[in-house]
């Protein structure tokens, strides 16, 4: 019977291991919750009250919380518990994007980068180093402020633009190593296609730091939204976010606290969940831990 390569003896031994961590099953679980939100926001916002975020009642303003209405009101008589509801929507719809689109753009890179090496390494290089010179932030802001409409979509494709020389360097560096391995130069030898060989062995066994990076980037990606929105340069209305909630909230912080301590304590868990749940990865597929 055939051995099973490296590759997969790392991901089976990986997957056990991950089984019996908690630090893995706990944010996972909660993720996969925050997903469900995100997908039928309508019958979470529903749970209490009507569950439209769009409905208010100036007389209801900045009111705390009371049956039916567990997160309170905002300063225009909106039920907060909705809006933070549908803010997840938002978030992590921003997140996956954003993700997404630099992964696509890390892996086409670095892939010609790592694979052919040569002239297309050179280039591919200095243009990541161009990338990495500018400031994340910084230059989202400078983008988002020529775009003259601030959607769900803009802002994921401004922060998937510039998020990704990380992850292409990461790419790259795994190609690199797998390359050279025996399997490849085995199917090299027997003249099959570099495409097949890029996508059935290069790719296939050397994108696991690259899927692991690409957990918690969603994550920064989530806290640089909600940031850039905070700013006043992120999702503008009628969108709703948790951006959005923070920034109204703390300007009235003293005398409605729960305007931002609701949407903020969404944020944080969400945050944290995805960080633990990348580390938990990192730990589980590490190759150190593994030998």
């Amino acid at each position: 019977m055939a051995r099973p390569a490296p590759a997969q003896r790392t991901r089976r031994s990986g997957g056990q291991r991950l089984r019996r961590d908690w630090t893995f099953v706990g944010p996972a679980v909660l993720i996969g919750l925050l997903l469900v939100v995100a997908l039928v926001p309508g019958f979470f916002a529903g749970l209490f009250g009507h569950g439209d975020p769009r409905v208010c009642d100036l007389y209801s303003s900045q009111l705390g919380p009371s049956a039916g209405h567990p997160f309170g009101f905002d300063l225009q008589g909106c039920d907060v518990w909705a809006n933070v509801i549908y803010g997840t929507q938002s978030s992590i719809a921003v997140g996956l994007m954003a993700t997404a689109i630099s992964g696509v753009i890390a892996v086409v890179l670095g892939t010609l980068a790592g694979f052919n090496g040569g002239w297309a390494d050179w280039l591919i290089s200095r243009l990541t180093e161009v990338f990495l010179g500018f400031p994340f932030l910084l230059a989202a802001i400078v983008v988002l402020n020529s775009i003259g409409q601030r959607t769900v979509f803009t802002v994921a494709a401004v922060l998937g633009l510039f998020g990704w020389p990380t992850m292409a360097r990461l790419v790259r560096a795994s190609v690199r190593q797998v390359r050279s391995l025996d399997y490849v130069l085995a199917a090299r030898t027997m003249g099959l296609g570099v495409w097949r060989i890029v996508t059935r062995y290069v790719l296939a066994n050397g994108l696991t730091p690259v899927l692991i990076l690409a957990t918690i980037s969603i994550g920064t990606v989530i806290v640089a939204e909600s940031s850039l929105t905070y700013l006043g340069v992120g999702l503008a209305p009628p969108a709703i976010s948790w951006g959005l909630q923070i920034a109204d909230g703390s300007r009235y912080f003293q005398t409605a606290p729960h305007m931002i301590v609701f949407p903020s304590l969404f944020l944080s868990l969400t945050v944290l969940s995805i960080i633990m749940l990348g580390e938990a990865l990192r730990a589980a597929f590490d190759p150190k831990r593994l030998q």
